[in-house]
């Protein structure tokens, strides 16, 4: 056998080479806790610089979970989100069930609980429309399908980066940022 031969032994019909690699490693331990106050400061700058989020939602009809990944505009007090109306997500949000939105990594997570109005197409403020357009690269009013945007207000803001931020992981609670002296 020859080298060229045991290289095309291990290949794979996925394309991946069929080498076992460990996973990614995890610090030996943690950082110490963010205070409250730092840790709203980097959900909003969090909010400020992303542009893509995860979605959940139920299907209406089912009751199902469902989750989607969205591209989102933050304005300060609310995310704009912007889905096919008919789709799983879309039918979801505008149910009036709420949400929960994902965003960051998983070892450095905010999750928003919020409220959802649907604002159609043709309602939402051009402005408004033209900036999620430029922000996230996609704009609903082009395509032929028939969208909805969705406004979300948060209601509840965690965010957390190990278990040791567990305990205090609120930064927003009743629509209203969490403010301390630590």
């Amino acid at each position: 056998m020859t080298a060229d031969d045991a290289t095309d032994s291990t290949d794979s019909a996925d394309g991946t080479d069929g080498v076992c690699r460990p996973p990614a490693e995890a610090p030996a331990s943690p950082p110490p806790p963010r205070p409250t106050a730092q840790r709203v400061r980097d959900t909003r700058e969090l909010l400020d610089r992303e542009i893509d989020c995860w979605v959940a939602t139920a299907d209406p009809a089912t009751g199902a979970p469902h989750l989607v990944p969205l591209s989102f505009d933050w304005d300060g007090t609310s995310l704009l989100l912007a889905t096919g109306e008919r789709s799983i997500a879309g039918r979801g949000l505008a149910s009036g069930a709420g949400v929960r939105i994902g965003l960051g990594a998983t070892r450095d997570v905010v999750m928003v609980d919020g409220l959802v109005e649907a604002v159609p197409t043709a309602v939402l403020d051009p402005a408004e429309a033209d900036r999620f357009a430029q922000r996230t690269g996609f704009d609903p009013r082009e395509t032929s399908g028939s969208y909805l945007f969705f406004r979300v207000v948060p209601s509840r803001i965690q965010a957390w980066r190990e278990e040791n931020e567990l305990r205090g992981r609120d930064v927003m609670l009743e629509g209203r940022w969490i403010t301390t002296t630590d």
